[in-house]
């Protein structure tokens, strides 16, 4: 039982170190709904408990809040002025792999951040 209870609370760490691998420079590629792609850079800074994320994709900027829970992170952000929400999976090499959409219109794109 004690072994049990140390392996919980050392897993318990490993956790919440990975969220302080959450943060710096990245490239971005993605793919819009409807099928085209973009690339870009990525900015995430950590402050307390969530993160400011912004986007640059060519001429194109957004920035907005984000959050990292376990393995799951989120950012809502503006994007020429209509509300996004996007939902990435940290992986193991401190990529994060994601999904998004934008309000009031159709699809989903796909998303992912490569640490620079």
């Amino acid at each position: 039982m004690r072994r049990l209870i140390i392996a919980l609370v050392l897993s318990t760490g490993i956790g919440s170190a990975s969220a302080q691998t959450v943060g710096g420079s990245y490239n971005v590629q993605g793919t819009n709904p409807n099928g085209s792609t973009y690339g870009g850079t990525v900015q995430i800074s950590p402050t307390g408990s969530s993160c400011h994320i912004t986007w640059q994709t060519g001429s194109t900027g957004s920035s907005g809040i984000c959050m990292l829970a376990n393995k799951a992170f989120a950012a809502s952000y503006i994007l020429q002025g209509q509300q996004g929400l996007v939902v990435y999976e940290l992986q193991p090499d401190g990529s994060l792999k994601g999904w998004w959409t934008i309000a009031g219109q159709t699809g989903v794109g796909t998303e992912n951040l490569y640490p620079r």
